[in-house]
């Protein structure tokens, strides 16, 4: 077997990192008018959707322990998604949903306290899971990225990068959340696991996700991989042909190769639109922040799909 071109690699890859190594885009244009009306059908089109889709969910009726049935999980699911969807705290949300409630087939009153121990239900979990995993589509052009959240405004995180509060997640081209981990573990171990849940052709990883086991894995899933190299980074010849196949594809055509890696940006802006829009995360125990997650993540994903979908017509 010939020597692998190491020399050649270890030269090009600090080139990009490179300011003048790619040509600038111009920004694209905004329609405010366009915008503006948008939003305004959206409103509509949010409600409409809370009510469709845990409409269709599995039910339970569970016997509270004074022998009386608690409120319907169904109920509580659409009250947390609209409390995500409109940024309500519960005391908020308990005058709001007596007016919004019934257009999502909310017919009883919610106060404060239901709404706040509602976080809490692994029953309303399960109903945000299913309706998470029924809504979600898939271009099969897979990005993947790891950011903290915020739990208060005073945080930042290049300070609190040991913060439990850390999501690592995959999404798709259009910025459609496949999969994501608030567990608190490592983004790298996390992408193990995300990787078996996920439907597509490629993913696309920093360099923070350097692991040639992962890239093995990815290749017995299908999974044509895109991660972006150390300065140390070798080539490999001792068996893992996937690893040393993907770093070949970069030397060989580099900007074939970067034009397909640089689609992961949109991990990057999936993050950073998920934080600004929807703010810190208020819960603090672990079933409370998935709940909380699960939700604003449904909500994304059913805008995204929405725009992309209009697009289409």
């Amino acid at each position: 077997m010939p020597p692998l071109p190491n020399k050649e690699f270890k030269k090009l890859v600090p080139k990009l990192r490179e300011k003048d190594f790619y040509k600038s885009q111009e920004p694209r244009r905004i329609s405010w008018p366009e915008y503006n009306l948008n939003q305004i059908e959206d409103a509509y089109e949010t409600l409409r959707f809370i009510d469709n889709e845990v409409n269709k969910t599995e039910y339970m009726i569970l016997i509270g322990q004074n022998g009386r049935p608690l409120t319907d999980p169904k109920i509580l699911a659409k009250a947390i998604l609209i409390c995500e969807a409109l940024n309500f705290t519960e005391r908020n949300a308990q005058g709001w949903i007596k007016i919004i409630g019934p257009c999502v087939g909310i017919k009883k009153e919610l106060d404060d306290r239901t709404i706040g121990e509602a976080y809490g239900r692994p029953e309303v979990l399960f109903i945000l899971k299913q309706v998470f995993d029924k809504t979600k589509t898939s271009d099969g052009i897979l990005c993947g990225d790891g950011s903290g959240l915020e739990t208060t405004r005073k945080q930042n995180y290049e300070s609190h990068k040991s913060s439990k509060e850390y999501m690592t997640s995959i999404v798709d081209s259009r910025e459609v959340v496949q999969s994501f981990d608030i567990s608190g573990q490592h983004e790298n171990k996390a992408m193990h696991s995300l990787i078996k849940s996920v439907e597509g052709n490629s993913l696309r990883l920093d360099a923070g996700f350097i692991d040639r086991s992962l890239v093995k894995e990815m290749k017995e899933l299908g999974i044509k991989s895109y991660i972006f190299p150390k300065k140390n980074t070798l080539l490999d010849s001792q068996g893992n042909y996937a690893w040393t196949q993907m770093y070949l594809e970069l030397l060989r055509d580099t900007m074939q190769w970067l034009k397909e890696y640089h689609k992961r940006s949109h991990s990057e802006s999936f993050h950073s639109a998920f934080k600004r829009k929807y703010g810190i995360i208020t819960k603090r125990n672990p079933i409370p922040q998935l709940n909380q997650v699960t939700a604003r993540i449904i909500l994304h994903n059913r805008s995204r799909i929405r725009y992309f979908s209009r697009l289409d017509k």
